[in-house]
């Protein structure tokens, strides 16, 4: 087994697009910007985050006709340097939370929001302090 992606159900499919590619600065796998789907990869490593309109998961399964409710997933993005990542980020539009701040003598982080409420972390790992 292998994980593919994970993927976000939302209602507004061309806010989150926006918030991926141009907030977080990912890249789009194919540019459909009204959707109803779309994979988003960093610049490194192998992992993805995909969207996919809620309307029409709700269609496939019969159910997942209401909105979420509550924070319901944590997307994490690890990132080398943390305070320049937050100023792209905050420049572009996006509104951290909280942070950067430590979490852990090992980790730094910041949160923000998606247009659908998703939670996004941004870690920066520290060397261990000797």
């Amino acid at each position: 087994m292998e994980l593919a992606q994970v993927r976000l159900l939302v209602g507004d499919f061309a806010a989150c697009y926006s918030f991926y590619a141009d907030v977080l600065g990912l890249k789009p796998q194919s540019g459909a910007a009204e959707g109803p789907y779309e994979k988003f990869s960093p610049a490194t490593g192998s992992a993805g985050i995909a969207l996919q309109d809620r309307a029409m998961m709700a269609g496939v399964l019969g159910e997942l006709g209401e909105e979420a409710n509550g924070h319901r997933s944590l997307v994490v993005l690890r990132v080398d340097d943390l305070d320049a990542t937050c100023a792209r980020i905050t420049a572009r539009g996006g509104t951290l939370l909280h942070g950067p701040a430590p979490l852990t003598d090992r980790m730094r982080v910041a949160h923000l929001k998606d247009p659908e409420g998703n939670l996004v972390e941004l870690q920066e790992w520290l060397l261990l302090r000797g």
